[in-house]
């Protein structure tokens, strides 16, 4: 049986890939973190960005609420899902709201800065958000888009809390 960290480490690679399958990249998440976090994080740059979103993506709890949402999605666009939860995804109806809770519940991992940019990011759909959530690509994107926008909220919070870590790494240029 793995250890906690070898299945960390796996499914960490199944959700980078999942995403890049999905055409979301690193960089499309630390530009959103970027966007949020400019004004109250002097000098955050993609390396510091990244490393937050990493320590997001590193946490079971993260893990499993990401590898979810995007599952039932790719379930959705391939047609596996039975009525009505098919027609509820295929037209991401509009009161269904397990999506945004999923993201709600990723993002308050890290507390209430990252449930607060979540709930600011979702509603501007920022940067590779407003991609995600454009229904003219055929893509089913209920989850994914919601939790692209909980990773980006969760990595802010987890700069929030962090801070000597952030001074070491603008003081330094090493991260943990």
């Amino acid at each position: 049986m793995p250890s906690d960290i070898e299945l960390d480490k796996k499914y960490y690679e199944h959700i980078i890939r999942n995403l890049n399958s999905r055409e979301v990249t690193m960089e499309d998440i630390a530009e959103i973190v970027i966007f949020l976090e400019k004004d109250y994080v002097h000098g955050l740059d993609q390396t510091l960005a990244i490393h937050a979103i990493n320590k997001v993506l590193h946490k079971r709890e993260a893990q499993n609420a990401i590898m979810t949402g995007i599952e039932l999605d790719i379930l959705a666009e391939k047609g596996l899902l039975s009525s009505p939860m098919q027609r509820i995804m295929q037209t991401d109806e509009s009161t269904y709201g397990i999506d945004e809770n999923l993201a709600i519940t990723l993002a308050s991992l890290y507390g209430s800065v990252s449930v607060t940019n979540y709930g600011y990011v979702d509603k501007l759909k920022h940067g590779v958000l407003g991609k995600l959530n454009d229904k003219s690509t055929g893509k089913i994107n209920v989850f994914l888009d919601d939790l692209v926008g909980a990773i980006a909220a969760a990595a802010c919070g987890w700069l929030a809390h962090n801070e000597s870590k952030v001074a070491e790494y603008f003081a330094t240029g090493h991260l943990d």
